[in-house]
């Protein structure tokens, strides 16, 4: 069951596959899941990695300086017929700095 949690969660953030689709690709495989059940399982999922999350947010936050990249990408706006504008942020430590978090000052 792990397995086909994490194919999933890989397919959908990994390689932008809708659930829709996912459902649709394993139906023609004759596996039956529909996309509320694979919707219940990304929240189950994001419950399971929350903590991982916090950490993350935990060290970064812990950094003297951190890197952010904003980058645009079109994003399907469903009943509008056309995209619109969505973001992707990657934040980051500079290279070589400790990995142990140091207490944020002033936060």
């Amino acid at each position: 069951m792990r397995t086909m949690v994490a194919h999933v969660l890989t397919s959908k953030y990994a390689w932008h596959l809708p659930l829709y689709r996912q459902s649709q690709m394993l139906a023609s495989q004759g596996i039956e899941i529909d996309r509320a059940t694979l919707a219940l399982w990304v929240g189950y999922a994001a419950a399971e990695l929350a903590p991982l999350a916090l950490r993350l947010r935990e060290i970064l936050l812990g950094s003297a300086k951190l890197v952010v990249d904003e980058t645009p990408a079109p994003v399907l706006d469903p009943g509008r017929g056309r995209t619109k504008t969505g973001y992707f942020w990657a934040i980051a430590r500079p290279h070589g700095e400790p990995v142990e978090p140091r207490p944020a000052v002033g936060r």
